[in-house]
């Protein structure tokens, strides 16, 4: 059995890594994660972020558009297709980049606190 120095979930995470090698890819596609690490051969098949990442992101996302788009319009009252085109983009990017990024940290936060079933190996 090969020792595993601890990763952090954070820097694991964020980097999209393997949360036990901290060098193989953890997506395979923009949100899919692989089925296992190509590097340490982590089975990553039972680590799924479920919707846990959306929501961050929905509440946090919400909290910080909404008051701008309550200020814009009560300060200008711009027509509605302003409104779509100004916050559409604005929306898309600010909730994919993060998106990414928490679902990556989740799951290396299962694999350091072995919330899921998979090979049991200690820390």
């Amino acid at each position: 059995m090969t020792h595993w120095p601890p990763q952090s979930s954070f820097a694991t995470g964020f980097a999209g890594k393997c949360p036990r090698c901290g060098k193989g890819e953890l997506f395979r596609a923009f949100l899919t994660v692989r089925d296992s690490c190509a590097v340490c051969g982590l089975d990553l098949r039972g680590h799924d972020a479920g919707d846990g990442p959306a929501v961050f992101v929905i509440l946090g996302l919400g909290a910080l558009i909404m008051p701008l788009v309550l200020w814009l319009e009560f300060s200008y009252q711009p027509p509605m297709w302003l409104h779509a085109v100004i916050w559409l983009p604005v929306i898309l990017v600010a909730t994919l980049i993060p998106l990414r990024l928490i679902k990556g940290v989740l799951v290396a936060q299962q694999y350091k606190h072995r919330s899921t079933t998979g090979d049991g190996e200690p820390t």
